[in-house]
């Protein structure tokens, strides 16, 4: 794997990080700038806003760039809304910085995707994904419980400056080990990235990630009142226990971009099979400490098994202009969260028990179960082949495809 997938993985991290961090700091936030607890929540909703719209507009506004280029810009839009949040006066004037912060979210994802698959050979872009995603899923190990340490010790803002310093070290990272030879401006442009989203294939496996990430959502949302009054843990082991999800989440992101370089549909049906077991098994397990623990790392290894086949079919979808369609997934990952959380809030309000948002997720994962085999049948009846299907058949003998 080139050394260039390092730089996308760096922005990763800074943008997991800054992402996440903010609901461990909420206390810290609410206090100094003398606003309640619900008030201060929304400034996690103010970043996933700042995402939903941001992706599909960065990458629109975007479209004619080198790639390299609009990489750098959007690092640089991610260092100044962290900067300007820690500089921030007030609660609204943070507020505002949140949502400046989350506009890059999507689109460098999204980018990035593009531009990993286009670093490597056919057969390895999903483990090209795979390791640009290790960024976010490493940030959950390592990046949201130092900042957050670092945050209660000197102070929410030396956070955010913290995160600023990634952002500026990831544009470096972007500027000396991507090639501008490997990122030149995409030749489709806006028209040809519109018209791919249009495409009915491109919609199904969105709507897949919307779904399939929203059983995670519902779930995760509400781990620590079931891990503390259902396990028995304290409110201290909190954050070990959500390392230990980044460490499932790592491993399944990393198995799961594997495995899709052979077997892409195969991969994304197993991920969200294994979410409806382990989500269902979330109230039996939740009984003792242990097998909390178990659960923890089996809902992330589960959930992110299918991060990167997800990624990977929207931009195969929408192959003339890819760039688009990758940025707009990014904007269902955190339609997900922000629906996963409603509908794990609904269950657990109607007084069906503190593990009951691990059901509604269950349910959830089946429904992406449908809408990938919606997805599936579609893509048979149009019979237009996947690049892995291509790659693949394009390694068997002449004489079989004859007696065939």
């Amino acid at each position: 794997m080139p050394l260039a997938l390092l730089a996308l993985a760096v922005g990763a991290f800074g943008i997991g990080t800054t992402e996440f961090v903010m609901m461990g700091l909420l206390p810290d936030v609410a206090g100094d700038l003398h606003v309640s607890l619900p008030t201060a929540g929304h400034l996690v909703s103010a970043y996933a806003l700042g995402v939903v719209i941001g992706a599909p507009l960065l990458a629109a506004l975007t479209a004619r760039l080198p790639r390299r280029r609009v990489l750098i810009s959007l690092m640089a839009l991610f260092v100044a809304g962290n900067a300007l949040s820690a500089l921030a006066p007030g609660y609204d004037s943070l507020l505002a910085a949140r949502f400046l912060s989350g506009l890059p979210h999507g689109a460098f994802f999204g980018v990035g995707a593009v531009v990993a698959t286009d670093l490597v050979a056919p057969e390895r872009k999903a483990r090209s994904v795979s390791l640009m995603f290790m960024g976010l899923t490493v940030a959950n190990i390592a990046g949201v419980p130092v900042a957050t340490l670092t945050g209660q010790h000197l102070g929410w803002r030396a956070t955010f400056l913290g995160v600023s310093l990634i952002g500026v070290a990831a544009m470096a990272a972007v500027f000396l080990l991507i090639r501008p030879a490997h990122t030149p401006a995409p030749a489709t442009g806006l028209r040809g990235e519109l018209t791919a989203l249009r495409s009915l294939p491109v919609w199904l496996a969105l709507g897949t990630t919307v779904v399939g990430f929203g059983a995670l959502f519902s779930a995760y949302s509400y781990i620590t009142p079931m891990l503390t009054a259902s396990a028995g843990y304290t409110q201290g082991s909190v954050t070990l226990l959500l390392a230990l999800f980044g460490v499932g989440a790592t491993i399944g992101n990393l198995v799961g971009g594997r495995l899709a370089d052979h077997a892409m549909r195969a991969t994304l049906f197993g991920g969200l099979v294994a979410m409806v077991a382990v989500l269902l098994l979330f109230p039996v397990l939740m009984r003792a400490e242990w097998s909390a623990a178990l659960a923890v790392v089996l809902l992330g290894f589960a959930a992110f098994v299918t991060g990167s086949p997800l990624q990977l079919m929207v931009m195969e979808r929408a192959a003339a202009g890819p760039s688009l369609a990758s940025s707009a997934n990014q904007a269902a990952f955190n339609l997900a969260n922000a629906g996963g959380a409603w509908i794990g809030g609904v269950a657990l309000a109607a007084g069906f028990g503190v593990t009951s948002p691990a059901l509604a997720g269950a349910a959830l994962a089946v429904l992406g179960l449908g809408v990938a085999s919606v997805a599936y049948a579609v893509d048979r009846r149009r019979a237009v082949p996947t690049a892995h299907e291509r790659v693949i058949a394009s390694h068997v003998p002449a004489d079989l495809v004859r007696s065939s």
